[in-house]
Formats: structure tokens, sequence, C-alpha cells
């Protein structure tokens, strides 16, 4: 009974939705203030309904995960390209960017459209629909994407086996194509693909205009405990190296991923294995003191005890706060009358 009554409300809403025309989409608004404020020189895009920009949205059939990855020279277009849902779709929202099509889009898939009879029916509603590039994948793998004859060139889009590229302004077809092949070619995780295609566009020609934002979304179901589909989420709203940003932030997500892993490796007695993934993490994220600070208790479990000085002086130099932890720290205990370790615990 409760299903069903949910059904009819979901229905209900769509119908209403669908009822009147699409709104116009609206800019952050942080992002609408920028006229009022110095800018550097690759600040430059105002324009509140005008997205021009690549992206790509693709599916993971093996960890059932979907995502987005979108770099454009305009600000903080992740906060305005990209809606998706865990187990159900994704959907690129861009050039004049109308966020209604991510709202209702995941509205109609989840009431039983598929991705191609959802991007009809908000197409045919919609009087803007030729300045729109719309995109969706479902968790079937199922496509849908429309480019209007309206959007600035180049524009077009390309969809295969998981995946949909799409740009406008761009500086050519290849950069669609670039996207597209590096992704057919990938494997590995989801983000790091998205990423990866990004880079290639770029490569490519990528914005006509330039670089300023970008964005990663990756979504599964009920992951965060279960309260939350989100698995990936990280943007770049304002930057001259977006794409190059977005590494750095995914490596840190990355490296607090394998700390947790070999702290779990080191409390089973796989010391060896953990410092395997302790040594990685902290490859990956240098300026990451919860890093050096495991390294260093790994190095310690192993009896490594020139290596764990120089740790932790790694750690200390990142995080001034970790003098005071250390001092009492138990794994550090045969360190008590080295001299480098009491420099190291000596208060400032």
């Amino acid at each position: 009974m409760k299903n069903a009554s949910f059904r009819r409300t979901r229905f209900r809403r769509i119908r209403r939705w669908l009822a009147v025309p699409l709104l116009p989409a609206a800019m952050a608004g942080a992002a609408s203030d920028l006229g009022a404020t110095q800018e550097p020189d690759h600040a430059t895009d105002r324009d509140p309904d005008y997205l021009g920009t690549y992206s790509i949205i693709a599916r993971d059939p093996d960890t059932g995960e979907l995502g987005m990855g979108v770099q454009s020279k305009a600000f903080a277009a992740g906060n305005r390209a990209m809606h998706a849902r865990g187990g159900v779709a994704v959907i690129a929202h861009q050039a004049a960017a109308n966020p209604m099509y991510g709202g209702i889009g995941l509205e109609l898939l989840e009431a039983g459209y598929s991705p191609e009879e959802a991007l009809n029916q908000m197409v045919a509603g919609d009087e803007g629909r030729e300045r729109r590039q719309v995109a969706i994948l479902d968790i079937r793998g199922r496509t849908a994407a429309w480019t209007g004859t309206g959007a600035s060139d180049w524009k077009g889009h390309r969809c295969g086996v998981d995946y949909c590229a799409q740009g406008n302004i761009l500086t050519g077809p290849e950069v669609v194509d670039a996207m597209a092949e590096s992704f057919e070619g990938s494997s590995g995780p989801l983000a790091e693909r998205l990423l990866d295609a990004l880079d290639a566009a770029q490569a490519a020609g990528g914005d006509a205009r330039g670089m300023q934002s970008g964005a990663i979304l990756v979504v599964r179901p009920r992951v965060g405990g279960g309260f939350s589909d989100r698995a990936i989420d990280i943007r770049v709203d304002d930057h001259q190296r977006p794409l190059a940003e977005l590494r750095r932030l995914l490596d840190k997500i990355r490296s607090g991923e394998m700390l947790s892993g070999a702290r779990r490796l080191a409390r089973e007695g796989e010391l060896s294995a953990a410092l395997r993934q302790a040594q990685e993490a902290a490859f990956r994220s240098q300026d990451n003191d919860n890093a050096w600070m495991t390294l260093a208790e790994i190095h310690a479990g192993l009896e490594m005890w020139n290596e764990t000085i120089e740790s932790l002086q790694r750690a200390v130099a990142l995080n001034q706060w970790r003098r005071a932890a250390l001092a009492d720290h138990p794994g550090f205990e045969p360190l008590r009358d080295d001299p480098r370790f009491r420099e190291l615990v000596r208060p400032r």
C-alpha cells in the first residue's frame, strides 16, 4: 500500500512538472556576484544561462557505479551540469543548462521511463530545447542524448557501451572522440577513468575558451553507511588548472582509502603488506600528515627506527600539532632517548 501511494505521488508530481514549460537555469549565488569582485584573468564567463563545456557520463557494470566528469571555461560547472542517483541514472545538462532536466529526468526514470522516453518527453515540453545539450545513462546501460541546433559550435555527442561523451564550444569533434576513445580503452576505478577521459579531451583541444572549473561525481546505491549514494563528489569551481586540481583531490581520497586498509592490515599483524599500502598512500598524497604518521607507526612496528624518525619528521613538518601527540605514543617508546625524537617532541 505504501509503495502504491508513493508511485501515485510521484506520477502526480511528474504530470505537474510536465504541464508547464521548463524553468530557465540560474547560476549559483556566488557566481552571480562575480561582477562586483576583482577577478583573475581566467574568470570571465558570467553568463548565468550558458554552460559551454565538455563532459562524460559513464557506468561501471561490475560495481554498479554511475558517474560524470565535466570541465568548462565557466564558473562552478559542477554545481550546474550534473544530476545522479545511485542505482538509477546519471544526467548531464549543459549549453543553456537547465537543471530541471536532471530533477525531472530522474523522476521519470524511477517511474519506469527509458532514457529515450524521458528525454523525448522533456525536450518536447521545452521551448528552449534548441539551446540545450542533455545526455542520460541509466543503471541498465541504456543511453539517450540531445544536442540542440542552437548550442554553440563545435557541438556534438557520442554514446557507446556504458558511456556518453558530449560538449559544446569545443575546438572540434576530436574533443568528444578523445573522451570516447579514452573511456573505451581504459579500465580501473570509474572516477579515474572519467578524469582520464577529461584529460584526453583537454589534450585534444577542449573548451575553445579555455579552462576554469571541473567536477567528478560517482554514485552507487547505499554507500556512506547507507545514508548517501555519493561515493566520490569533488569539485573545483575556479582554478587555472582545474583538471590537475581534481587529480590532487582524487589522490587525497585514494590515499585515505589506502591508509584505512594499511591500518587494518597492521592490526591483523600483516605489517609488510601494511607498509606497502601506507607507502603508496604517502606517495599519492605527500602533504597528508596522517599518511606519514601511519607510515611511522608501521615502521616502528617493524623496528625500522631510522625510517620511523624520518616519517615522524615529515608528519610534524606538515602539522605541528603532532608534536604533543607523539610524547605519549606507546608505539614510539623505544625512541624516547633518541635525540632526534626528543627534538621532535620538544615544545615550541
